[in-house]
């Protein structure tokens, strides 16, 4: 999976725990214990793989960032509506509203 490189260095940092997806078709086939092969985006210079400990579903981003610690995110000090505001500059509400999404807990 892609990941932005800020996102991609949280995660090998060990600050971000949690990654959000959309719970499309390809994302309802991960489980637990399943290993995640994630590339930096844009550059494709550097992969990291990480293992699924967890899978929670939700009707929408806002229903998730209630549920999970900020700092999970690692988004600590966001207010909801930035969090909101950024991940709906990767996904549309209507794709959010169309797949729901996904809430995938990792370690690296």
């Amino acid at each position: 999976m892609g990941l932005y490189s800020e996102y991609f260095k949280a995660i090998k940092e060990g600050r971000k725990i949690v990654e959000v997806r959309l719970n499309d078709k390809k994302r309802r086939k991960i489980k637990v214990g399943d290993t995640i092969e994630f590339i930096k985006f844009p550059e494709q210079d550097e992969t990291m793989q990480v293992q699924v400990i967890e899978l929670r579903t939700y009707d929408t981003f806002k229903k998730m960032y209630e549920d999970i610690p900020s700092k999970d995110f690692d988004c600590e000090g966001w207010t909801m509506e930035e969090m909101i505001h950024g991940t709906y500059e990767i996904y549309s509400p209507q794709l959010e509203k169309k797949w729901g999404t996904l809430a995938i807990t990792i370690r690296y």
